[in-house]
């Protein structure tokens, strides 16, 4: 079994934020692979699916951002995965919007959901999938940045882009990450 977390905030107001695209992009693998419906449990919602093989227990930790590892924790102890079978899917600021870029362990490059993601693992041997948001150009602008909503006029690539991200998560789930890279690229040029 594999642990698929996105990362972002529980709040209603907080759905269409930049720094809740991990949810957005579990929600859209969820409903393209016709997973379970989503239910609580591990400070979260859950929803289980098979994909490329494997067992996927997808996660949305209603413990806000900084308490991510918090609702990871736990759901990783109970089904007895290690970090290496983790897979977490996040904004990125330093990616170009729309593009994803996937990698196991490094650092949290100041996102607080994989800092605390990494405090409760005890590792940060665990997968990424770090999707583009852009960096709006000065660092004291990135709190409302991330914090902000997608503008009407993000709506054509966020949504070719979690589109692409639904369309090549079985590659992913079956340890291909280079192959979903590639798949989620070719998705999105011929979408727009």
């Amino acid at each position: 079994m594999l642990l698929w977390v996105g990362l972002g905030n529980p709040e209603p107001s907080q759905a269409r934020h930049r720094h809740n695209i991990g949810f957005m992009a579990l929600d859209a693998i969820a409903r393209r692979h016709g997973f379970s419906p989503w239910r609580q449990r591990f400070k979260g919602l859950v929803a289980e699916g098979s994909l490329g093989g494997e067992k996927i227990l997808a996660l949305k930790p209603l413990t806000y951002m900084n308490g991510s590892g918090d609702a990871v924790q736990p759901a990783a102890a109970f089904h007895k995965i290690p970090p290496e079978g983790i897979t977490a899917f996040h904004d990125e600021l330093d990616l170009v919007p729309g593009k994803v870029r996937v990698k196991q362990g490094g650092g949290a490059a100041g996102h607080n959901g994989l800092r605390d993601m990494q405090r409760a693992l005890g590792t940060p041997a665990f997968w990424r999938v770090r999707m583009g948001i852009g960096h709006p150009g000065h660092k004291d602008r990135v709190t409302g940045h991330v914090l902000g909503n997608f503008a009407k006029v993000d709506e054509p690539w966020l949504g070719r882009l979690l589109d692409a991200v639904a369309d090549a998560a079985p590659l992913l789930a079956a340890g291909k990450p280079e192959d979903f890279m590639t798949r989620v690229a070719l998705v999105t040029q011929e979408a727009g």
